[in-house]
């Protein structure tokens, strides 16, 4: 349910709740505020992700001895690697690119690079030279993530057309 809920329609009572408890144009009123969106998604993906590992490799974990967690930790986790990598994806590029979020809830000694980029037209509006070399140069870490986890991104898609 909350996948359907556009974040736009919470930006005002959560900026209210967030100056109430003194984290509104904060770092962490950001982190939270992040957290608290992405994680219907991190939960649609990572249940449907989970639901897929066939439930005979752990109950052959459980005859061998193995309890909850390590079957967690030695089975499920490695498994869950490509989806986790998604997620992780997903999550960083969602934030990264954010700028609604960031122009709300952020002052400008805690503005993400979008922001302080936005902030730059201007004063350099009619130099775009120098804002494209600095939307550039913020392309850099994303692409860093993406390659980094493309590997793994590339699994988590094709995990579901292996049967």
């Amino acid at each position: 349910m909350l996948l359907a809920v556009p974040l736009q329609v919470a930006f005002i009572p959560l900026a209210r709740l967030f100056g109430e408890l003194g984290i509104f144009g904060t770092v962490f009123g950001v982190i939270l505020f992040h957290t608290a969106f992405g994680l219907p998604f991190a939960i649609f993906l990572m249940r449907n992700f989970f639901t897929q590992i066939p439930s005979e490799l752990l109950e052959a974990a459980r005859i061998d001895g193995a309890s909850e967690w390590r079957i967690f930790a030695r089975v499920v986790l490695p498994l869950g690697g490509p989806a986790i990598a998604s997620l992780a994806i997903f999550q960083f590029l969602w934030t990264w690119n954010d700028m609604l979020v960031a122009l709300i809830f952020t002052n400008s000694q805690s503005q993400p690079l979008t922001v302080a980029i936005q902030s730059q037209l201007r004063q350099f509006g009619a130099n775009l030279d120098v804002l494209s070399s600095g939307a550039f140069l913020s392309m850099i870490l994303p692409l860093v993530v993406f390659f980094a986890f493309q590997r793994y991104f590339v699994q988590a898609l094709l995990a579901g057309s292996q049967r």
